[in-house]
């Protein structure tokens, strides 16, 4: 925990050690400073994950965007979290870890935190059009029709193949 209060002043808003897991909230606006503080002066070179926890009732922001770090040289894990309002926008840390790209946009299409600065932000697992983000607590368990069609000269749309028939 020192070490990045070291390496980054005035970053750090909170840490915590727990099971021999160290957990940094930082500040969001700094993440790309901090990412590269963490690779270039840390030794933190495998960004490992790059995820979010949706707390949808939260009033301090309602998603946590994690990252997940690991130093070879000792094997050492470092967990970065910020906390992030609905509508506010988290710098890429793209050009500091390429891995970070296709996380990014899972994180930007499973809850759809916007990702400032990213080189191709769009949805990785589901597509262009697809109504909401699967993984924020308040999406329907039920799911949504999408309107899409598995083969829409087949079925109507909205329709898909089900058991006894085709589309019917």
């Amino acid at each position: 925990m020192k070490e990045i209060v070291a390496a980054v002043p005035g970053a750090v808003i909170e840490a915590l050690e727990f099971a021999g897991q160290v957990t940094v909230t930082v500040d969001r606006e700094r993440i790309v400073e901090i990412g590269r503080a963490c690779k270039e002066k840390l030794g933190y070179a495998f960004l490992v994950d790059l995820t979010a926890v949706d707390w949808q009732d939260r009033p301090e922001g309602r998603f946590d965007v994690v990252y997940w770090m690991h130093r070879h040289a000792d094997s050492v894990r470092l967990r970065l979290k910020l906390k992030v309002g609905v509508d506010a926008e988290v710098p890429s840390v793209t050009g500091v870890w390429k891995v970070a790209d296709w996380m990014e946009r899972e994180v930007f299409d499973m809850f759809g935190v916007y990702f400032a600065g990213h080189p191709n932000l769009e949805r990785i697992l589901t597509w262009e059009g697809f109504s909401g983000h699967p993984l924020r607590k308040d999406f329907p368990l039920e799911g949504i029709d999408t309107g899409a069609a598995v083969y829409p000269d087949v079925f109507p749309p909205g329709g898909g193949p089900v058991a006894g028939g085709e589309g019917e």
